[in-house]
């Protein structure tokens, strides 16, 4: 059309004149939980029911402006299950569920944060008098040591390389950059108390040194006793085993302190062979690696109240812990009133 015809043509007609658009078209994506059992947890290696309790935690949280089409509260939980449990490189997750690779990345790290900010509703001490005598008693089922209330100990868990200023720092005895997560367990398995803040290569002893937890149990907060290896100092409420037995009830009380201390070497061997990305490493950055493993810690615990089964793998190497002690440091010295208590402890318990 010639612009200088422009003055021949009705300006009416002009208002029909529509520039073409291009149709939007948003892919339907399916509700997992649409599925058959048997399909769901071959999936996600939990139960629908277990999806459906941490969609009925999360759902608020991860309710988004329904504009540009984002991923419903269901699809963010299933996708961050399935890529936590299976460790799985995320651009499958993503084909998988009709999206892109970030957005499976930004999925995992809001329902990661979402959970750390609920955990002290399941990762938590027993408080009462009565709930630690109930641990107190599963623990003495186990082998008959008396007066435990939980059991203390460290593992790394693999990252990426850091790069950054003081990388080096998160670079472990065995020689791969980790994170050195501290945990205390129950009897059943369960995490009670975590701390996910140190580097690689800090000692397992400085870790507890300046905990929380510690200054708990120096101010009175509990009646019974954390069980540690010998990584860990003697003292009133932390008892280690004796590195050198002499009589028969020093022996007897290092078999039942190392058969109840077992109990958190077999808590980190479930809670890895549930959440494989605490076994083969996390390749994020280092905080939402330290929130991802907090929330993994809150969904072990929820799926050991589920009772929900374990799901059929092969055991990964890796994934062997050892029952050994681990090499002692010079720096690790018992202190004085802990060593006279554990003397008394066993003489009174043991003989």
């Amino acid at each position: 059309m010639d612009i200088n015809d422009m003055d021949l043509m009705d300006f009416e007609d002009m208002d029909s004149i529509e520039p073409s658009r291009q149709t939007i078209r948003y892919r339907r994506r399916a509700n997992p939980f649409l599925l058959e059992e048997p399909d769901f947890k071959s999936k996600y290696r939990f139960s629908k029911s277990f999806g459906q309790k941490l969609l009925d935690l999360l759902r608020e949280d991860l309710a988004h402006d329904p504009r540009g089409c984002p991923l419903s509260p269901e699809l963010q939980v299933v996708c961050a299950l399935r890529n936590w449990a299976r460790h799985e490189i995320q651009d499958d997750t993503a084909d998988l569920h009709g999206v892109s690779q970030p957005v499976i990345s930004k999925t995992c790290k809001e329902v990661a944060e979402c959970l750390s900010r609920i955990s002290r509703r399941f990762i938590k001490m027993p408080a009462t008098l009565i709930d630690q005598e109930e641990s107190m008693r599963k623990f003495r089922s186990i082998a008959g040591f008396p007066m435990v209330i939980g059991a203390i100990d460290c593992t790394h868990i693999r990252i990426k390389k850091v790069s950054a200023d003081g990388g080096q720092l998160y670079i472990n005895r065995k020689g791969y950059p980790s994170i050195n997560v501290q945990v205390v367990c129950d009897a059943d398995l369960k995490i009670m108390d975590i701390v996910t803040r140190w580097r690689g290569s800090v000692h397992d002893s400085r870790i507890f040194r300046e905990c929380r937890l510690k200054e708990r149990f120096e101010a009175g907060a509990f009646s019974g006793l954390l069980l540690g290896d010998s990584g860990y100092p003697c003292t009133s409420y932390l008892f280690t085993p004796l590195l050198n037995p002499s009589t028969q009830a020093e022996e007897n009380y290092n078999r039942c302190h190392i058969r109840t201390r077992n109990t958190v070497e077999r808590c980190f061997g479930l809670w890895k062979q549930r959440f494989r990305c605490l076994l083969r490493g996390m390749f994020g950055d280092i905080e939402t690696a330290k929130k991802t493993i907090v929330a993994c810690a809150v969904l072990h615990n929820l799926a050991i109240d589920m009772r929900e089964d374990v799901f059929p793998e092969e055991e990964d190497p890796q994934e062997q812990t050892s029952s050994q002690e681990p090499v002692v440091q010079a720096a690790i010295r018992n202190t004085v009133r802990g060593s006279i208590r554990r003397r008394q402890f066993i003489e009174t318990h043991f003989n």
